[in-house]
């Protein structure tokens, strides 16, 4: 473990990179070729179903854009940040093997399913590989989760925009320039000169934006407060939900994803010039609990820290959403699928960098409540401030208690930018850009996560009112969307859903191995024996340490401190997932016992068919 300490940021980055090539290169394309067996002369419903709005063959790397972008929010930032606290090694592990073995796994399997079942939503698969009970708590279930998810990650967005009008004239400014670069890419411009007008209107405005957005010039007109920015995302949610995807969700996304890129490349290169050390131990004091971030062990709080970070369950929701109504061929997958993973999961890696290179000190002054921070150095005064006064002075804002993980991050790489040679003076530019970075991140989960949310309840709704199940009929796309746009909006405006935050790792983890069973049950039902292992051992694991982490939050935690309402929802999240594996567990043994095959409707051997 000495060996480990002081370990150079750069070592760290380029085991990333090797690791996850490899891994797609060897198991990401044996999943495609033994698991699924993708095959390209089948119709996506992308082909079978199109129709110009929501099931639109699209651009493989257009589709990587925006299929990267919603999936990528504030998890793969603010989680591997928070689980600094037990040192780099344990986030690092995590996001290697998480990834490779699980996240990346998921992630492809479900948008395989989702191909397989003309595009529809992890709930309608659930229904048509399980059972119909077990579908309908699948839908509610997930709802349930939705809806916490996009209020959460709401009220993140909102705490980094509210008063930064640089920021925000960024992000306003991607709504126009998407729209432009929609029609561009639709009207035959193509995918390059859409992208070559998109990215230079978008550098402009972020190169125009720090001068123009100065108190005594533009910058009155996007100081909105934080009541103003929770009315304004919803109706964004709203618009992106109801226009076609080709208009603005999708080349949104795709142009969010070269800032995205953009950014995570420049804070590579800026480790290379700099090669910073990580200065955060490799494991800390805390990995046993009781720390100012974290109160729990580092076993198994990892595992929902880190969430989006290694793997995500709000992915089944975009890869059962939008993402399966634009792949073209079903080869696709592949680089969509298991390919922006491992995107997700050097973002993450470059997040925990980030936050490791601050001294420990100033790392926790960040993170930790001031009360807290101030037990934690009267008990350890190795712990105190070294650099956080200068980060202050040279930002502008009081830096100390500022939770969430996302202050620190923004420090960090304002930190390793600055380093950078004739960058010295501009660590308040890097820092204010590392926050406007950090809202594009958000907000892009925002907006496709609202989109899959209109199509979970107009199928939950059509089971009553059949007229839903048409996604021609504007009517019922105007009210599911409202009615889900209020739901989620609503928690953001009145602020109630912003101490549910902890709740979001639980779901969210409890989510990814539920879609993981379900993918089994399929890989089950179409006769891939052994290979369902590839999902199953995964899937059980995420169920087991996650269902530990989330009685040990219960009991530990929300009912000591009376938060009975959080106990309540987390007995209710875990509760709906319960009903889920029974219904699962008792069809596989269905299978399992199985032992002839019949042929589906593309000549393939299965144990038995299943409505698409």
């Amino acid at each position: 473990m000495d060996a480990l300490t002081g370990m150079n940021a750069l070592t760290l980055v380029f085991g990333t990179l090797c690791v996850f090539a490899i891994g797609y290169r060897l198991y990401g394309i044996f999943l495609a070729n033994k698991v699924l067996r993708l095959d390209n002369n089948r119709a996506t419903p992308a082909v079978k179903y199109a129709d110009g709005k929501d099931y639109v063959a699209t651009n493989e790397k257009v589709l990587f854009g925006h299929h990267f972008a919603a999936i990528a929010a504030a998890g793969p930032l603010v989680g591997p940040v928070l689980a600094a606290q037990f040192g780099f090694l344990p986030g690092a592990l995590w996001i290697l093997v998480g990834c490779v073995l699980a996240g990346a796994v998921h992630d492809m399997v479900i948008l395989f399913a989702s191909v397989r079942h003309k595009g529809q939503s992890l709930a309608t698969i659930a229904r048509n590989e399980i059972g119909p009970v077990t579908g309908t708590i699948a839908a509610f279930g997930i709802l349930f989760i939705l809806i916490l998810t996009l209020a959460g990650l709401s009220l993140a967005c909102v705490s980094a925009m509210h008063n930064a009008p640089w920021s925000l004239f960024i992000v306003i400014s991607t709504l126009p320039i998407a729209v432009l670069m929609g029609i561009i890419m639709r009207r035959r411009g193509g995918v390059s000169l859409g992208s070559l007008v998109g990215v230079g209107l978008l550098v402009a405005a972020i190169l125009s934006g720090h001068s123009l957005m100065q108190p005594d010039s533009l910058g009155w007109m996007f100081d909105w407060d934080r009541n103003s920015l929770a009315l304004a995302i919803p109706v964004y949610g709203f618009f992106a939900s109801v226009l076609p995807v080709w208009l603005l969700l999708v080349p949104r996304d795709y142009l969010s994803t070269y800032l995205k890129l953009g950014t995570i490349l420049m804070l590579a290169i800026g480790i290379v010039f700099v090669r910073p050390d990580l200065m955060m131990p490799p494991l800390t004091q805390f990995i046993h609990g009781g720390g100012p971030v974290i109160g729990g062990p580092v076993l198994p709080f990892i595992f929902i820290t880190i969430a989006c970070g290694a793997i995500s369950g709000f992915h089944s929701i975009i890869g059962t959403g939008t993402t399966p109504k634009m792949i073209g061929k079903e080869r696709e997958v592949l680089f969509v699928g298991y390919g922006a993973m491992l995107t997700e999961g050097f973002v993450a890696m470059m997040a925990l960098i980030a936050a490791c290179t601050l001294v420990p000190g100033d790392y926790f002054a960040i993170n930790a409540p001031k009360a807290a921070y101030d037990a934690l150095v009267a008990a350890n005064p190795g712990l105190a401030p070294a650099d956080l006064p200068y980060f202050a002075e040279h930002i502008g804002i009081d830096l100390a208690g500022r939770t969430g993980g996302a202050v620190s991050l923004a420090v960090g790489m304002a930190h390793i930018f600055h380093k950078i040679p004739y960058m010295d003076q501009l660590m308040g530019y890097w820092y204010n850009f590392a926050v406007m970075f950090e809202a594009v991140f958000i907000l892009t989960a925002i907006d496709a996560g609202t989109r899959v949310g209109r199509f979970f309840l107009q199928e939950l709704i059509g089971q009553a009112v059949p007229k839903f199940n048409d996604k021609e009929w504007m009517p019922g796309v105007i009210i599911t969307s409202a009615l889900f746009t209020g739901a989620w909006g609503y928690l953001v405006y009145t602020g109630n859903i912003s101490s549910i935050w902890p709740l979001f790792g639980l779901s969210n983890q409890l989510l990814a191995a539920c879609a993981l069973i379900v993918g089994t049950t399929m890989l089950l039902r179409m006769n891939r024996g052994k290979y369902a292992l590839c999902t199953a051992i995964p899937g059980l694991a995420m169920a087991a340490v996650t269902f530990w982490a989330g009685y040990l939050q219960v009991t530990t935690s929300y009912l000591p401190n009376g938060q009975y309402l959080l106990a309540s929802m987390a007995c209710v999240v875990m509760g709906f997932m319960v009903c889920i594996f029974f219904g699962a567990f008792r069809k596989w043994g269905q299978l399992i016992g199985i032992k002839t095959t019949i042929k589906d409707a593309y000549g393939e051997n299965v144990k038995m068919l299943a409505q698409e």
